[in-house]
């Protein structure tokens, strides 16, 4: 987060009840929309490894116009490719460097209502960024192989997108944002995600879109985990570009360096008076500034938001 101002045999037998149902004027009015799955934490965790041993690997960090970065994009397109996602790169300048978006595309839905969900992909200079976004990146990449694993099949088009140079004021979001133009009507919801997995959690839920904030709320408080509305990078990540060109947008976040209040400890667990990220833009944004509960719960609520939306 930038701190700018500002997740064959028994088909078929399925599939030949509902055409007897049909025939007898039985059949269900509408299909029930299919459970997510679980995400599997330790998937999650993994891509984050190897997020870290490329950070490691290039001089620390994972940054905008920084090798780590492009290792960072060619690890992640490399899963969705031999998924079976359709990817493409988006170059942008900034800064006086390269720097891409990466866009993955899963085949079938209506495409003039895309549920786009996103991530900066991103750290700053000053280390690997493993929580900011490291753990939003995981998230939703794992969120998007179970796509894949599951074979869904929407009636909305599914997207994934991986943002480069948010650090700087979400510079790669705007770019795609100002290219689509009047097709950021076709998107029917822009979910983000950025930090997820903060070691001294909250549970934040963007509030500027009632129906979206609806879907993950109702999520947490079945599984009777307490949520605020998400005010703290009110205008720092990649979701205000496309709230401003007025696509309905939502999305979750763990905390960043605000300071978590004994009614929140209390709520959550953690330690009161102490930042729900204090490594946030720090180099000991490592593998170990993770809260597995945290990044576990967060990536199965992306989960089920994409299944619901995408129905």
């Amino acid at each position: 987060m930038t701190r700018s101002s500002r997740i064959r045999r028994a088909a078929l037998a399925a599939g030949a009840c509902t055409a007897v149902a049909a025939l007898l004027g039985t059949a269900p009015a509408a299909q029930a929309t299919q459970a997510a799955p679980d995400i599997p934490v330790a998937a999650v965790k993994a891509h984050l490894a190897q997020l870290q041993s490329i950070a490691d690997a290039n001089g620390g960090n994972r940054a905008h116009g920084r090798p780590g970065y492009r290792a960072s994009v060619d690890y992640i397109k490399g899963k969705l490719d031999a998924a079976g996602f359709t990817t493409s790169l988006q170059p942008f300048t900034s800064g006086g460097a390269t720097g891409y978006n990466l866009i993955a595309d899963w085949p079938g839905g209506a495409e003039d209502a895309t549920v786009l969900t996103g991530s900066h992909l991103d750290s700053v200079d000053a280390g690997p960024g493993i929580n900011d976004n490291g753990s939003g990146s995981a998230g939703i990449l794992e969120v998007a192989l179970a796509v894949s694993r599951e074979h869904l099949k929407p009636a909305k088009h599914l997207r994934f997108a991986w943002w480069g140079d948010e650090e700087d004021g979400m510079v790669g979001s705007s770019h795609y944002v100002d290219a689509l133009g009047a097709d950021s009507s076709k998107i029917s919801a822009y979910l983000n995600f950025d930090m997820i997995g903060s070691p001294n959690p909250g549970y934040f839920v963007y509030d500027d879109d009632a129906k979206l904030e609806k879907v993950f709320k109702d999520w947490f408080a079945a599984k009777n985990i307490a949520t605020e509305p998400e005010t703290e990078g009110d205008g720092r990540s990649d979701h205000a570009p496309f709230k401003d060109a007025g696509v309905p947008v939502g999305g979750l976040f763990s905390g960043a360096d605000y300071i978590k209040t004994a009614a929140q400890a209390k709520a959550w667990g953690g330690t009161a008076g102490k930042a729900f990220d204090a490594c946030y833009h720090r180099s000991c944004d490592t593998s170990r500034n993770i809260d597995d509960t945290a990044l576990h719960n967060h990536t199965d609520a992306i989960a089920n938001a994409v299944w619901q939306l995408s129905s």
